[in-house]
């Protein structure tokens, strides 16, 4: 994840929670099931009538749900630290006067706060249990940073709550303290191993959330029609992979099918069966997808050998009369 930080949040005026996780995410999830189930060295079809598959899926999922309650625990309770750091402070053997009064105007933030007030979020810190990953030393380290910046210092002074002010300020701790902090992205590096594949969808997620708390349901991180995209997407390249890739392997020309890279397989095999199993979804936008994903997450060469392969297969359906697509909005 690259200058996540400098995806300013106070610049998003509309809520993005509706469009929660996108297609390409999805396409991300079920290829990494699939790479999962192709590695288990297990017969295919036992494994998919066991719904191991569905579960590794449900799994990758949960995660993106996981780092998302993370970060939102992860903000307040740095908001919160005030009130530890002034209880700390207090409880020297010699506190001096700055000791004794600390300013915690932060902890009573009121987006904190109603995000703290959230039911919802609340049974999910419940379920998740966020506390479990977080690393103490560093949000002393970010909290003591934020008490020595201009913005804290200016926030903290006037004694009135201001609604913009309030959010600003929070803004600028997600995305100056948390987002631009190596050492934190550092631990969410660690913690998340789909920090890479989910960090700016999440920061998005995150942005519509601040915008109005309370307006989200954890517990359905997709709508119906994606969920049922997704799980219909692994079913059939798993059901239909011996035919997906007899359609392949003859485009290959001088490629050995063993020496081709288990990815670059994988979706292509998602591709043609996006081709000939999902109607809505425009040939294009299937080829563009994969040609995104195999550059992301392949070889350096993977995105030009996926386009070919995926062109020429889909050329040879039209003219078999093949493809039945029907008019559809972009996914």
């Amino acid at each position: 994840m690259n200058n996540l930080h400098s995806k300013c949040l106070s610049s998003h005026t509309q809520t993005v929670l509706g469009a929660m996780i996108s297609r390409r995410n999805i396409r991300v999830k079920v290829m990494q099931t699939v790479y999962t189930s192709a590695t288990l060295e297990k017969e295919l079809l036992p494994l998919l009538a066991s719904g191991e598959p569905q579960k590794i899926l449900k799994a990758h999922f949960d995660e993106t749900r996981s780092l998302f309650v993370y970060l939102i625990w992860f903000l307040t309770e740095l908001a919160r630290y005030a009130e530890t750091s002034a209880q700390q402070r207090a409880s020297k053997h010699l506190p001096t006067a700055a000791d004794l009064n600390v300013n915690t105007k932060i902890a009573g933030n009121e987006l904190i706060l109603k995000m703290l007030d959230d039911p919802a979020l609340k049974e999910q810190f419940k379920l998740e249990k966020p506390e479990g990953r977080s690393d103490n030393e560093l949000l002393r380290k970010i909290y003591s940073a934020l008490t020595e910046t201009p913005e804290y210092k200016t926030y903290t002074a006037q004694a009135a709550r201001d609604k913009a002010e309030e959010k600003k300020i929070i803004e600028f701790i997600l995305n100056d303290l948390m987002l631009a902090n190596e050492l934190f992205v550092s631990h969410i590096e660690e913690s998340f191993t789909n920090w890479d594949d989910d960090g700016e969808m999440i920061v998005q997620l995150l942005t519509g959330y601040l915008q109005k708390p309370g307006s989200y349901n954890f517990r359905q991180m997709m709508s119906p029609d994606k969920e049922q995209f997704a799980s219909n997407l692994l079913q059939t390249v798993l059901e239909k992979n011996e035919y997906l890739q007899s359609l392949i392997i003859p485009k290959l020309k001088n490629w050995d099918p063993e020496r081709i890279a288990l990815l670059d397989m994988i979706m292509m095999k998602m591709g043609v069966a996006e081709f000939l199993y999902f109607e809505t979804i425009p040939p294009k936008v299937t080829i563009n997808e994969y040609i995104d994903l195999a550059k992301d997450y392949s070889t350096a060469q993977s995105g030009q050998f996926v386009n070919g392969i995926l062109d020429n297969i889909h050329k040879e359906l039209v003219a078999e009369g093949k493809m039945k697509k029907v008019e559809y909005k972009k996914p």
